[in-house]
């Protein structure tokens, strides 16, 4: 395979997935790893990615976001194994937060059948919730035209209202130095109150977003525990040093599958 034909592959693979590992590229790609990484050296040099330990990521600005449908196309098996893994977290009549976010939605199928109060910022969570049985609050507030999440002093007021178990938030970017991360100062204020009024907060992530940066600071490492499919060895010591992070795939499946 031309060089030319390897790195349109391995940024077709960025486009469907924001990060991609040297080790897949070999093997999907029947190359030697030196080959892969003067190709992802290459592509860096043309700004058109930014490589990582092991791997490489999409370069994105930061203050850009993708709405709903775009963010639901991505990763979505990584999201159904970290939502699954959070859903078996919660315990009959917990009062829980769910974040406005594509693999927050993928736990509510799961929440069918048991005895649990939610509250969330998303009308799109909340309309699933009420098709899946689950007692359900919308707060309200400005409704965000790309992410559909409710935002806003409006939004803040009422979720003051509430104190949660457990709180499953999303995020865009987690780096060692710089902590959670989102485009939106707006969404990143919900996320931060949600979390500050949980006993047991959660973010929910898959392997792309870390090391990764937005705009907007949502709060520090140690004060949620990180549920993700994957993580590199690198970004790991640097993240574990400062916070809890479980990887589903380690994860013994008995008692959760």
């Amino acid at each position: 395979m031309l060089a030319e034909e390897r790195q349109q592959y391995i940024l077709k693979q960025l486009e469907e997935k924001n990060v991609i590992k040297v080790q897949d590229l070999v093997r999907f790609l029947d190359a030697s790893e030196s080959t892969i990484r003067r190709d992802l050296q290459e592509l860096e040099a043309r700004h058109l990615l930014r490589r990582l330990h092991g791997g490489a990521s999409l370069i994105q600005p930061r203050n850009q976001e993708l709405d709903m449908e775009e963010k639901t196309s991505k990763n979505i098996q990584e999201k159904k194994q970290i939502a699954r893994f959070a859903y078996h977290l919660i315990k009959e009549n917990e009062c829980i937060y769910l974040d406005a976010g594509t693999t927050t939605f993928e736990m509510i199928p799961y929440l069918e059948g048991i005895n649990v109060t939610v509250v969330t910022n998303s009308p799109f969570h909340a309309t699933a919730l009420a098709k899946h049985n689950v007692d359900c609050y919308l707060i309200g507030g400005l409704l965000k035209r790309t992410t559909q999440a409710v935002v806003g002093s409006i939004a803040q007021q009422t979720l003051n209202y509430f104190r949660f178990d457990k709180v499953f938030i999303g995020t865009n970017g987690i780096d060692a130095a710089m902590g959670f991360t989102t485009p939106d100062p707006e969404e990143a204020s919900i996320k931060r109150m949600a979390m500050s009024l949980a006993a047991q907060p959660f973010v929910l992530a898959d392997s792309s977003k870390f090391s990764e940066v937005a705009f907007c600071k949502m709060f520090e490492l140690n004060q949620a525990v990180i549920i993700t499919d994957d993580i590199l060895d690198a970004t790991s010591r640097a993240i574990q040093e400062k916070t809890k992070v479980i990887c589903v795939a380690d994860e013994p499946k008995t008692g959760w599958a």
